[in-house]
């Protein structure tokens, strides 16, 4: 495709007006609003999230959130409305903040604010704020307040949570001191009412119960011996009259009578009634107590009970073992009645020793919270202590705000020279559009595409004198209404309606653009 750019280039040049007009026109308001737009002031600070200056290991610190979402918590308290209208009306941020209201200084304050944060792996935690504001020094004075107040958020952050810890571990460790105290005295009670039957003493009973029952035995086996030698007496004396067996001039069977009662006796220690050892033994004795008492003379004539010597001494004797029989008796009773409480209390040593250990169970379980409790109270203590001397992780400042000597925008220049070229731009534009929508013939190439004819000779349209001038004229004044009106609109909008920043930032918001 050939390309007649001497003809394009003449088509440019017939309608250059259009080009230099719009041009003008836009270049001229690029100029105005780069002129009448306020100068705009920026400051910023970088903060810098420091580790704690006291090893972990020696003493962690209680308060251990995350950097990033520490700096969110705090940006997030930073900017509630309550702050930024105390900050604003402090510093009379705006022009006829008076004027506005509380939702609109709200709004303006979080426009004019950026707050950026960076974190990640191996790299350090920071926070930058910036503010953009009409004055320099009011620019500066917010970000510092704006410093001012995370650093105390920062502090209050740190020791308030110290502090809620080290409380919470100090009622912690009353609450399970008192919950021991209370254990101990239940186990007290416990021991106190069942003192006698205790597991710490059931060796010590059940080596009692042994003892007891060698008593019983003994006490047992000294009643069958009285009871047998009293029966023996009354025997001798009914067989020989006299109280104790004559021991001269006895008779063989006598003598072996009395060694079968001794060897019964002997017996009777170890073996009871029914056995039949001591049955063929008592038979052995009642055989020769026949023979005995056959062999005996018969009594003197005349003598009576009442006069005879042996019976009172037999009354004596016999009163004498019934008054060891009852001591035995009674004692063999009372060891009876301890056997019966001694065995009471060996029975309900079982149930007392799970009830115990269920006791000491809990009693151990508290015990052990209340150690884990306090141990947390000391390192709870030593970290409120790192925070209130600011040894922990803080927050500190890298760069404060300065005043800055000169605005950061708008960029006059820049914009200038956008409209310049924004201008250009849109007058090439319109002159090709206007040329693609031109169908008339205007070249002899176009009488040959329509005419199928080749032409001698084309004479072009000749303007005449008046033609010009009236041309310029018109010209002329588009290019004064350019110049000087379109600025002229610009200031008086800016003046007398309302400031081109202000108009801008609206209709940045409806088209969710953040200047």
């Amino acid at each position: 495709m050939n390309l007649d750019l001497s003809f394009y280039f003449a088509v440019f040049l017939r309608r250059i007006h259009y080009f230099i007009i719009i041009t003008c026109l836009i270049t001229a308001a690029a100029v105005a609003a780069a002129f009448l737009l306020p100068a705009v002031y920026s400051a910023n600070s970088l903060l810098l999230v420091e580790s704690s200056s006291i090893p972990g290991p020696l003493a962690a610190p209680t308060v251990q959130p995350a950097a990033l979402e520490k700096l969110q918590t705090i940006e997030n308290r930073l900017m509630t409305r309550t702050n930024l209208l105390d900050i604003a009306q402090k510093l009379k941020v705006f022009k006829d903040i008076e004027k506005m209201t509380p939702d609109d200084v709200v709004t303006a304050m979080r426009d004019h604010t950026k707050i950026k944060k960076s974190a990640g792996k191996g790299q350090a935690t920071i926070m930058t704020i910036q503010f953009d504001g009409e004055a320099g020094p009011k620019v500066a004075a917010v970000v510092n307040e704006y410093v001012t107040l995370i650093l105390k958020e920062d502090v209050e952050l740190r020791t308030k949570s110290a502090s809620d810890t080290l409380d919470f571990f100090e009622q912690e460790v009353k609450r399970l001191s008192g919950e021991l105290d209370k254990m101990s005295a239940r186990i007290l009670d416990f021991q106190n009412s069942n003192s006698d039957a205790l597991p710490n003493t059931l060796t010590y009973r059940l080596n009692q119960q042994q003892l007891l029952q060698n008593r019983l035995q003994t006490s047992e086996a000294n009643i069958a011996q009285l009871t047998d030698q009293k029966a023996r007496m009354i025997a001798i004396f009914n067989s020989t009259g006299q109280v104790n067996a004559p021991t001269t001039n006895q008779t063989p069977e006598a003598k072996q009578l009395d060694q079968l009662r001794i060897q019964l006796n002997t017996m009777l220690a170890v073996f009871t009634e029914d056995n039949p050892k001591v049955k063929l033994l008592r038979q052995q004795i009642a055989q020769l107590e026949e023979v005995v008492k056959a062999q005996l003379p018969p009594a003197p004539a005349g003598t009576t009970t009442s006069t005879n010597p042996a019976m009172s001494m037999l009354d004596v004797q016999l009163a004498d073992i019934d008054t060891r029989l009852a001591q035995e008796n009674k004692t063999r009773d009372q060891v009876m009645k301890e056997l019966a409480d001694l065995k009471d209390t060996i029975d309900r040593t079982p149930a007392n020793q799970v009830a115990l250990d269920a006791l000491n169970r809990d009693y151990s379980n508290i015990q052990q919270q209340y150690n884990t409790a306090v141990n947390r109270q000391a390192q709870a203590a030593a970290g409120e202590r790192i925070e209130v001397l600011s040894k922990g992780e803080r927050i500190t400042v890298i760069d404060a705000a300065t005043v800055p000597d000169r605005p950061a925008s708008p960029n006059r220049i820049a914009i200038v020279a956008g409209g310049f070229v924004a201008g250009s731009g849109l007058g090439i534009l319109v002159i090709a559009l206007l040329e693609f929508l031109n169908r008339s013939v205007r070249r002899p190439k176009d009488l040959i595409n329509a005419f199928g004819i080749t032409p001698i000779v084309t004479i072009p349209y000749m303007r005449t004198p008046s033609e010009t001038t009236m041309r310029r004229s018109v010209f002329a004044v588009m290019m004064m209404l350019a110049v000087v009106g379109i600025p002229a609109l610009i200031y008086s909008v800016h003046v007398f309606y309302q400031p081109l920043d202000i108009i801008m930032a609206k209709l940045a918001a409806k088209l969710g653009i953040r200047l």
